[in-house]
């Protein structure tokens, strides 16, 4: 069984200071899994996670991964400028998109950061871009096919829009070589989301293996291997989640046996996780407020998919919490419900609880990555605010919700809202 990481007694206090819905982050939590991170990858003297400001591009949170000494692994010009407001440059952003026009690539060398190419024909826009190539760059790797583990088959990276087969990319490192490339990167992400010690490690052995053949074959020298993130958080209640620990050890015995007898062992290992960082440490705080009973029992709350549209958009799950009525039992069935024109708007589907009265307070798990950041305004519905619980116990604002005002910010040639309350 999912506990929240707040009380029933704090949800009560925050709630009267911050109407929900909102989304809730725990620092204690955003903190000790960074250590427990850092920790796993310590045997790496060049080790650093890049954090994937598209989980959660809040620049409080981003904080506190910085003082781990986190960077920002960035894919779009906002995520760019987010790492710049916070003083984040150089080398501590990874640059790594795909189908990417010019003038990111331009913000990104102006910034310092490390340009990861997703495609062979970006060396030539970077180049007429910039003028020169930079001195370190990336490029990101897909082996094609199908991805396995003892357990099956992870993902399909063949199907995968990103990345350069083995051949393009040693056709990329002697080209960027004989431009002024001096130092260069291996990047790869070939599943999402798994919740299995083994994915790192495989993948590493994979990269590891890969970074041998294209020394030898272009000579170049390789500084960094980026494993980029997949590592994923468990769900469900009864899955077991990933034990970094383990992983670190398993990508350490991958590096000795393959980097280390190759000359390699000086090759930095650099991480770009994203809900593995930040998705247990969130939850979508929201109230019932309308119950219907046709041929099904539904529970309507003050959230939508606008707030968290994974259940909408793919029917992931999210468990949930009725607070204050944890150790009631679950011998209601409803579909939780958000108010959206949209019959995908459904939080739970068939979900046994407690039985809901108007006014409970639910706590949707697991929202800290791909939560508020997938959001959106269909309905004319406004993105809520974010808070963060703080190691005191206190509440901060970190977000404030959306109004009405700027919903029509961006209508310059109406003036929808003069006269009007917002």
């Amino acid at each position: 069984m999912k506990k929240p990481f707040v009380s029933y007694e704090q949800l009560k206090e925050i709630t009267k200071e911050f109407p929900t819905p909102f989304h809730l982050y725990d620092e204690k939590g955003i903190r000790e899994n960074a250590e427990k991170l850092y920790q796993a990858f310590s045997w790496n003297k060049g080790y650093q996670e890049f954090f994937a400001i598209k989980a959660t591009p809040n620049p409080f949170l981003i904080n506190i991964l910085r003082d781990y000494g986190c960077g920002c692994d960035c894919s779009s010009m906002t995520e760019l400028m987010l790492s710049e407001a916070i003083g984040v440059k150089g080398h501590d952003i990874m640059f790594s998109s795909n189908d990417t026009p010019a003038e990111e690539f331009e913000k990104a060398a102006e910034l310092g950061a490390i340009i990861n190419l997703d495609d062979i024909t970006h060396i030539t826009i970077v180049e007429q871009t910039l003028g020169k190539l930079p001195k370190t760059m990336s490029c990101r790797f897909n082996p094609g096919g199908v991805f396995k583990i003892s357990n099956g088959i992870m993902d399909n990276p063949g199907d995968a829009k990103y990345g350069m087969t083995e051949e393009q990319i040693e056709e990329a490192f002697r080209i960027m070589k004989s431009k002024g490339v001096e130092e260069f990167g291996i990047h790869a992400f070939l599943a999402s989301n798994t919740v299995t010690n083994e994915y790192y490690p495989m993948l590493a052995k994979v990269l590891f293996e890969l970074a041998v053949k294209l020394q030898k074959r272009t000579g170049v020298k390789i500084k960094f291997i980026n494993l980029s993130g997949g590592i994923g958080i468990p769900y469900l209640p009864d899955q077991e989640p990933n034990d970094i620990a383990v992983i670190g050890e398993g990508v350490r015995r991958m590096y000795e046996e393959v980097l280390t007898p190759a000359g390699m062992d000086d090759i930095a290992i650099y991480t770009e996780l994203g809900r593995y960082m930040m998705g247990p440490y969130g939850c979508l705080v929201t109230t019932a407020i309308n119950e219907k009973h046709t041929y099904k029992e539904y529970i309507g709350v003050d959230a939508c998919a606008v707030n968290l549209m994974r259940p909408a958009m793919y029917g992931s799950y999210h468990h949930i919490t009725v607070m204050g009525k944890e150790d009631a039992p679950e011998d209601h069935k409803y579909d939780i419900t958000g108010s959206l024109c949209e019959n995908n708007d459904k939080f739970a589907i068939d979900r046994m609880l407690p039985e809901i009265a108007m006014g409970d307070i639910l706590v949707i798990h697991d929202t800290g990555a791909h939560g508020f950041s997938m959001g959106y305004n269909y309905n004319g519905k406004l993105k809520s605010a974010e808070v963060l619980l703080k190691e005191d116990g206190s509440a901060q604002l970190i977000r404030r919700a959306e109004t009405p005002k700027d919903y029509f910010a961006t209508f310059d040639c109406f003036d929808i809202l003069d006269g009007m309350k917002y």
